[in-house]
């Protein structure tokens, strides 16, 4: 016999509101049987699916509720851990709100979907619904009145989730849906107190239900998620933006220094037009932005590393003159003047590098030459 259907305790607080340590024990333990008997009851369904001729189109969702059951018990050992048995003051409360409020990474049909802990209980307990009525189970454990309480409790639950859709028109249709689910229920829970079997009402009931809280939970993840790649998009897109104008003064400055300098171009983050509005567009978009990141890092090693060289010039002709001075050769006619020689030519604007590089080398070649022959004398 399949065990009772385990249903997942309220959270208590919300995100950046830390719960009472009262509220957080009963929830920590509430949770903590939700786990076991939400595992006991996937191990019961998923052998009721190897021997029911309809368990191959349960195979998914049974893999799905495996997943979610780990994320959330992994989550629950992260609580228990932070809980530390009681021993918590006003930073691990916090901690404990972020880990029961904060996203919970969890695989949706390969999606890489993230809902919270509350979510992700509640996405399984829809799930193992919806296997429950497939597979046929007998839950004879189940009074009527029993899942009547049950699919009361979770159209309060739906009416909650719909309040957090954007208002519109589809914010509309989900609570005439609701509506539609309510009536049946109360209908048939009218049924049933005159007596009447309303076993074969119950169960597309409880499908219907269960989907469309599913699909609820399902939706308001994939909106928070748009939502959290826009922001992201348009700091990205902000950052490209100064980085663009820091480019551009870096090309200027390059330009004005050496010659020849570097012919690349400064990718115009404005071309990429103004922030697309779907899924589909948002994530080209994010595309695109990378494109134009790697070619600003392109462009920007290639004029810095110009600017680099002419610096390093200037370093080595300041090493040659100190080297010939300590040596007492810097005066010497010929010397002087290919220092003063490879000191105008890295002072002109912009410096013609070629020209620049064999006038500095000019410059060792004769310090070496006179440095030998002073050794030798």
């Amino acid at each position: 016999m399949t065990p009772v259907p385990a249903h997942a305790p309220d959270a208590p607080g919300r995100m950046g509101v830390a719960a009472e340590p009262g509220a957080l024990l009963a929830y920590l333990d509430g949770l903590s049987r939700w786990r076991d008997a939400r595992r006991a009851e996937l191990d019961e369904l998923d052998r009721a699916a190897l021997g029911s001729p309809t368990g191959a189109s349960a195979t998914a969702d049974i893999a799905l509720s495996m997943v979610l059951w780990k994320s959330v018990s992994d989550r629950c050992e992260q609580l228990l851990g932070v809980w530390d048995s009681g021993r918590v003051g006003v930073r691990e409360l916090q901690q404990l709100s972020s880990l029961i409020w904060g996203r919970l990474d969890a695989a949706f049909d390969g999606s890489g979907l993230a809902v919270s802990l509350p979510e992700a209980c509640r996405l399984s307990d829809a799930l193992v619904g919806q296997l429950r009525v497939r597979l046929g189970l007998d839950l004879s454990a189940l009074e009527t009145t029993t899942r009547l309480r049950d699919l009361r409790a979770q159209l309060e639950r739906i009416r909650d989730q719909i309040g957090l859709e954007p208002p519109g028109v589809r914010q509309q249709q989900a609570a005439g849906s609701q509506a539609g689910l309510a009536r049946r229920l109360r209908e048939i829970g009218e049924k049933a107190g005159r007596g009447g079997d309303v076993g074969g009402l119950l169960t597309p009931l409880e499908t219907d239900a269960a989907t469309f809280e599913r699909d609820l939970i399902v939706g308001a993840a994939q909106r928070r998620q748009a939502r959290a790649d826009l922001e992201q998009t348009r700091r990205q897109q902000a950052r490209l933006e100064t980085r663009e104008a820091q480019l551009r003064s870096l090309v200027r400055n390059c330009v004005e220094t050496v010659e020849p300098a570097p012919r690349y171009a400064v990718p115009d983050v404005a071309a990429l037009g103004a922030l697309p509005n779907t899924v589909a567009g948002l994530s080209e978009y994010r595309r695109r932005l990378g494109l134009v990141d790697q070619a600003m890092t392109l462009a920007e090693g290639a004029y810095r590393s110009a600017l680099q060289q002419h610096a390093d010039l200037h370093t080595r002709l300041d090493a040659y003159h100190l080297k010939a001075e300590a040596v007492g050769v810097a005066g010497q006619p010929e010397i002087a003047n290919a220092y003063g020689l490879a000191t105008a030519a890295l002072a002109e604007r912009p410096t013609k590098m070629a020209i620049a590089t064999q006038l500095v080398s000019l410059y060792q070649t004769y310090l070496q030459a006179l440095t030998d022959r002073s050794e030798a004398s």
